[in-house]
């Protein structure tokens, strides 16, 4: 319950946190936002970490002058396409060996949430998923599994990537340091949060609904 407590005060304070690291890491700081993204897409056990809302700062912090944007929109590009394609990989390779059902360390729920976006949108789920948190993490993960050609989830996986981090990034830039939106922070992220989550809870919702 702590660890939770935790990662939703660093969730919701990420412009503060995130000063920190900047003012401690320097330059680093973009090899560690390059890493979060790249294990947020590439590592299917990391479908916790803060994507959207955390490209949503950077731009903020971009248009202060704080980092610089090209270097954000390259490097993250950059992240969010090799992640997704380290974790298709990795979904054909553990896909040959095992059951899909039997991957211990993956959620049924999680997986079964991602198999209906498939059924629902086809290929271009790897592009509509860039945009839903844990469903983004899953997609690419599954694509592999289920033997998608790479080719074809290349295509959508770069177009998914880039899209992703230019809004959110340019979000952030043109309106993160708007006086009303600075004042509010905290609540513009937790929109944000509720937001990107919602396609997945209505998905949800109307599983549920259906008759067994």
């Amino acid at each position: 319950m702590e660890i939770l407590t935790n990662f939703i005060q660093i969730l919701l304070h990420l412009d503060d946190n995130l000063k920190v690291v900047i003012q401690d890491y320097g330059a680093w700081t973009y090899l560690i936002l390059f890493l979060i993204i790249f294990c947020e897409t590439g590592l299917v056990v990391t479908p916790f970490f803060p994507g959207d809302s955390l490209l949503f700062v950077v731009g903020a912090f971009a248009a202060a002058g704080t980092l610089d944007i090209w270097w954000l929109l390259g490097l993250l590009s950059i992240a969010a396409v090799s992640g997704d394609s380290l974790n298709y990989w990795i979904g054909k390779y553990l896909g040959i060996r095992f059951n899909k059902k039997s991957i211990f360390f993956v959620k049924p729920e999680y997986m079964e949430r991602t198999h209906r976006f498939y059924e629902k949108y086809g290929g271009k789920t790897i592009i509509i998923a860039r945009f839903v948190p844990i469903i983004r993490t899953y997609a690419p993960f599954l694509a592999g599994v289920g033997k998608m050609s790479y080719w074809s989830f290349a295509t959508y996986n770069i177009m998914g990537g880039v899209a992703w981090i230019f809004i959110f990034v340019m979000g952030g830039y043109y309106f993160g340091n708007i006086p009303f939106v600075k004042q509010n922070f905290t609540l513009f992220i937790f929109a944000i949060i509720i937001i990107s989550l919602m396609p997945a809870a209505i998905e949800y919702l109307k599983h549920r609904s259906r008759p067994s």
